[in-house]
C-alpha cells in the first residue's frame, strides 16, 4: 500500500485498498497457482489480539481456505461487499419513481435493496446499521399507517399470470442452457470487466457479453421438476435477477464519465461534479432495454468534497 496510499497505507478506504489489490493481480505478482490472489500477512501480530478483534475473519479463514491466519498468509481478492445504490426511496422506506420522486402506493423498500442515500459513492463504516436499524424502522412505522389508512386496490384479472408463466417454462422445458454455467461466465466477466476497474472498453464488451448470457438464460432448463422446496426453480429465477441488476451496472458505469468513490473509470480517472453530481435512475423500458435518467444530490450541511490524502 506504500505506492498506492503512502500517507495511510492500510488504512486507505476499501475501495482504494481493492483497486491495489487487483493492480498488483493484473501485473503478475499475485499469488498462488494461478497468480489470482493476494496474501494477507497478519503473522506479526499477536495471536490473542487477532482473536480477540477479527474472531470472524479468522474463523473464515479456516473453515473456507483451511488457513491458519496467526501461521500462515491469507489469500484474497476484492469482493463485493455491500450495494450502495438500490431502489429509490423517501425517509420513510416508500419507495419513488423518477427526478420528482412520485411514492408508487403500498410500496416500501429499506435495508441494503434501498437507496434513501445515506452512503453516496462510498459506504463509510458501519453506515449500513443506518439503512435497517434507522429506515427499517421508519418504513415499518409508515407501512402500518398505510394498511389502516389505504382502501383495497383493484387487482388484474390474472395477477399471478405472468410470474406462473415464468416458472412454468423453466420447469416444463427438458433441454437447454444450464443455469451455474451462465452465473459463472457471469461472475467471472463481471470481475474482469466492471468490478472495482473500469473502462469504456471493459464495459462495451461486458454488455455484449451480458446480451449473450440473457439469450441463454432464455433457453434455461433444470433438473428438478419438483413443486415444493426447489431450490433449482429459487436460483434460476435468482439468476434472471443477477443479469437484469448487472445489465443495469454496466450501463450505468458506462454512461457515468468519471470517477466517484467504488466507481472507477481507469480511463475518467477524475471526479467532475459538475457533470456527476447526481443520482442515476435505471429503468427496464418494454422493448428490454436499460433506460437511464437523472436526478438531483439533495445537499445538507456536508457538501461532497474531493479526498485527499
Amino acid at each position: 500500500m506504500e505506492r498506492y496510499a503512502p500517507t495511510i497505507k492500510d488504512l486507505a478506504p476499501r475501495d482504494m485498498v481493492s483497486r491495489a489489490i487487483y493492480q498488483e493481480i493484473k501485473e503478475g505478482r499475485g499469488g498462488g497457482p494461478n497468480g489470482d490472489w493476494a496474501f494477507l500477512d497478519i503473522r506479526h501480530l499477536d495471536p490473542a489480539l487477532i482473536e480477540e478483534k477479527l474472531p470472524d475473519i479468522t474463523e473464515f479463514a479456516r473453515v473456507y481456505l483451511k488457513v491458519e491466519p496467526t501461521k500462515e498468509p491469507v489469500p484474497i481478492q476484492p469482493t463485493a461487499h455491500y450495494a450502495m445504490g438500490g431502489i429509490p426511496t423517501d425517509i420513510d422506506g416508500r419507495v419513488v419513481t423518477g427526478p420528482e420522486e412520485t411514492p408508487i402506493r403500498g410500496l416500501y423498500a429499506a435495508g441494503e435493496c434501498a437507496c434513501v442515500s445515506v452512503h453516496g459513492a462510498n459506504r463509510l463504516g458501519t453506515n449500513s446499521l443506518l439503512d435497517i436499524v434507522v429506515f427499517g424502522r421508519r418504513a415499518g412505522v409508515d407501512a402500518a399507517r398505510h394498511a389502516k389508512e389505504a382502501s383495497l386496490g383493484d387487482l388484474p384479472d390474472r395477477p399471478t399470470e405472468q410470474t406462473l408463466s415464468m416458472l412454468n417454462a423453466v420447469l416444463e422445458r427438458t433441454e437447454g442452457d444450464n443455469g451455474a454455467d451462465i452465473r459463472k461466465e457471469l461472475q467471472d466477466s463481471m470481475f474482469d470487466l466492471a468490478f472495482v476497474v473500469r473502462t469504456e472498453e471493459s464495459l462495451s464488451k461486458m454488455q455484449e457479453i451480458l446480451g449473450g448470457l440473457h439469450e441463454r438464460f432464455d433457453r434455461v432448463a433444470i433438473g428438478d421438476k419438483g413443486a415444493l422446496y426447489n431450490t433449482d426453480l429459487m436460483e434460476t429465477v435468482e439468476l434472471g435477477y443477477l443479469l437484469d441488476c448487472a445489465e443495469a451496472l454496466v450501463v450505468s458505469a458506462r454512461a457515468r464519465t468519471e470517477s466517484r468513490g467504488g466507481h472507477y473509470r481507469d480511463d475518467h480517472p477524475l471526479r467532475d461534479d459538475a457533470n456527476w453530481l447526481r443520482h442515476t435512475l435505471a429503468y427496464r423500458d418494454d422493448d428490454g432495454s436499460i433506460r437511464l435518467d437523472f436526478k438531483p444530490v439533495k445537499m445538507g450541511p456536508y457538501v461532497p468534497m474531493e479526498r485527499k490524502y
